[in-house]
């Protein structure tokens, strides 16, 4: 049941009110002065508070001043016969819901207690998701021991409170978006959006109208105006993941905001003002990128101010064990499946194995073998050819091949050599997949869909 306080200096509206809220339900206290109001408030929990604002001695402003003040999240509603625009405004300003002028109808007051309680409990249940969201997203989120992992984990301790903007590079597969939610959701921003857009993944034409939104009619199937990433992420983060993929005139746009936090929708004039922290991320050179002219020099050091390298899986072999029963744990509960045991011989297959998708391809084989397992342990036998003989992931083949006297499985002979050349082919074309398609012979769809079927995620920094 809700518990509503009445605070007016007239016996008669306090006990009309009183009555009147009771009768709908409501538990009901009433002070007859603001001190008075202002000790009950502070003694006792209530859901809601009615005030009037001539009252001698403490005034009704007077009591939400003071509730504003001690920052106490109880929505009010003010009630007076002295009502102006100016009282009005200073209210809601203190944080007044609602302003009803005397005489009332009762059941305009009861609309209005029924509307700010729902808005009250919108803002628990947001503050409450918001809260759960910190905890999802803290650094007790990044599994791991090792050096490299704890060395990651201070480090977004001792950044995530600032408003500098993060480049985090690292290979694919390696975490960065978890890594820049802990950031975002460590931060004082964490009550206020955090954004993510994938650079890579959007259309070159409409990526534009993606970041900052377009105007109605600005270019053929506008239809309506539309708000863009760095509206919605006011007052918080945008994570810009594969920002090396952006196409050299947006790099100029993207510079103007960072240095003016201004900019203007697609085909609009008015121009809007942010304040967005911002966090981007690469598994780029972009060192490299800028060497070659493909990258703005002033855009890499607006980005880099505070630089943050996420490590491979396979410089952090011992934390493999960890994030196996991890994931496991998680896909189990997700997918309602009784959690596998994993064989010693199966878990050290996976400490061996190089992980070229580094951990996204660890999760993605976990909720796999949970998928298609039908018993209770995960032997050698369960896996993928790559981890049931231990070897390392193949280099390139060349010269003629050979067929032993002992035969050979020639499926994975040629599962091996596409490999080879799908990586090949992206080495050569320092990860520009439609240039490693084209020396492949395949478009530019099928060489994606090949490298998620095989779990390839390239890096062009990556070591042989």
């Amino acid at each position: 049941m809700h518990r509503i306080l009445v605070i007016d200096d007239e016996a008669s509206i306090r006990e009309l009110l009183k009555d009147f809220l009771e009768s709908k339900g409501y538990e009901v206290a009433a002070a007859s002065d603001g001190e008075t109001g202002l000790a009950l408030l502070k003694d006792e929990k209530f859901d809601l508070f009615l005030l009037d604002l001539m009252m001698p001695g403490i005034s009704g402003m007077d009591v939400l001043r003071e509730v504003a003040s001690e920052k106490h999240e109880i929505p009010s509603i003010v009630i007076t016969a002295h009502a102006s625009i100016q009282t009005a405004v200073e209210a809601m300003k203190l944080g007044a819901f609602d302003y009803i002028t005397k005489p009332f109808n009762l059941e305009d007051i009861h609309i209005a207690v029924k509307r700010a309680l729902d808005f009250s409990k919108l803002q628990e249940e947001n503050f409450r998701l918001k809260k759960e969201l910190k905890r999802k997203f803290s650094t007790h989120r990044i599994i791991g021991n090792s050096a490299p992992i704890q060395n990651v984990i201070k480090f977004i301790e001792k950044i995530a409170d600032t408003d500098s903007t993060v480049l985090i590079t690292g290979e694919s597969g390696t975490g960065k978006e978890l890594v820049a939610k802990a950031i975002h959701y460590q931060s004082s921003r964490f009550r206020n959006p955090f954004v993510p857009l994938n650079c890579a993944a959007i259309p070159k034409d409409i990526l534009e109208s993606e970041l900052f939104g377009h105007e109605k009619g600005a270019f053929t199937g506008a239809v309506n105006t539309r708000i863009g990433r760095f509206e919605m992420a006011n007052n918080g983060t945008l994570f810009l993941d594969e920002i090396g993929e952006l196409a050299p005139a947006l790099q100029v746009k993207l510079l103007r905001v960072l240095q003016e936090k201004e900019f203007e929708r697609v085909g609009g004039v008015k121009t809007i003002k942010v304040d967005v922290r911002i966090i981007a991320a690469t598994n780029r050179d972009l060192e490299k990128a800028v060497a070659d002219g493909a990258f703005r020099e002033d855009l890499y050091y607006r980005l880099n101010v505070i630089p943050m390298h996420l490590p491979p899986l396979r410089k952090m072999k011992e934390d493999v064990p960890l994030l196996v029963e991890h994931f496991i744990a998680e896909v189990s509960k997700r997918k309602k499946k009784e959690p596998p045991k994993i064989s010693p011989e199966a878990l050290n297959s996976f400490v061996d194995y190089r992980w070229p998708g580094n951990v996204r391809e660890l999760e993605n084989l976990m909720e796999r073998l949970i998928i298609l397992k039908e018993g209770d342990i995960v032997t050698l036998k369960d896996l993928p050819e790559r981890f049931s003989d231990n070897r390392p992931m193949p280099k390139a083949l060349t010269g003629k091949q050979t067929l032993s006297a002992e035969g050979v499985d020639l499926n994975v002979v040629l599962d091996e050599i596409e490999n080879n050349m799908i990586i090949q082919a992206l080495e050569m074309s320092k990860g520009v997949k439609s240039k490693a398609a084209s020396l492949l012979g395949l478009n530019r769809t099928t060489l994606i869909e090949k490298m998620k079927k095989k779990a390839i995620e390239f890096d062009a920094k990556r070591p042989d």
